[in-house]
């Protein structure tokens, strides 16, 4: 009886668990998104630390796009992520790239923490979620974003996904990748 009693217990309590989880991840763990290099990008319309609002639209055919996605501004490693984008940003100099970070913090939480990195590239932010669940970078149930990076092509398709990140030279890994992309691809130039 005790251990009927417990085996029906721990059965609700696997039931609730994973409906729990998927509540909080805002997703059911069957309907993650998994992109792939090919999969066309998913749109996006964010706003930035800047004050600005960004969408992949905007950059169609003009430049290659970076969505660096980090867990949670003012952490540590989101900070050293974040601090090596604003501190190696001459790694972009000359290339038609618009880059970002970006994270599900409120804009006002990452408007805060680019000003302490001095950061003079926009910091967007996704506090519904919706682009990181599209993106697929949402597998925890605090909801927090995987460090996953997306570089994405002037027509739309993803280039190259980065899940090895490493946080100190990120921004200058980055920065050579879409350099060798540019001269296997002379043929494309940006549009004006």
């Amino acid at each position: 009886m005790k251990s009927l009693l417990l085996t029906k217990l721990t059965a609700i309590l696997s039931v609730l668990g994973s409906s729990l989880f998927s509540a909080f991840a805002g997703q059911k763990p069957e309907q993650r998104v998994e992109l792939r290099v090919g999969d066309q990008a998913p749109d996006f319309k964010l706003p930035g630390s800047d004050g600005k609002t960004y969408s992949l639209s905007e950059f169609r055919n003009k430049k290659i796009v970076v969505l660096a996605w980090f867990p949670k501004a003012f952490t540590p490693g989101c900070t050293r992520e974040c601090r090596a984008f604003a501190q190696q940003s001459d790694a972009f100099a000359g290339l038609p790239v618009a880059y970002f970070t970006v994270s599900v913090d409120t804009p006002e939480d990452n408007k805060r923490f680019a000003e302490s990195l001095k950061a003079q590239y926009p910091i967007l932010s996704d506090p519904t979620r919706q682009t990181a669940l599209a993106y697929g970078v949402l597998t925890n149930a605090q909801g927090f974003a995987q460090r996953w990076t997306f570089i994405i092509g002037p027509d739309g398709k993803i280039l190259h996904i980065d899940k090895q990140v490493k946080v100190d030279t990120h921004a200058r890994d980055v920065a050579d990748w879409i350099r060798k992309w540019l001269q296997q691809h002379p043929e494309w130039k940006p549009q004006e």
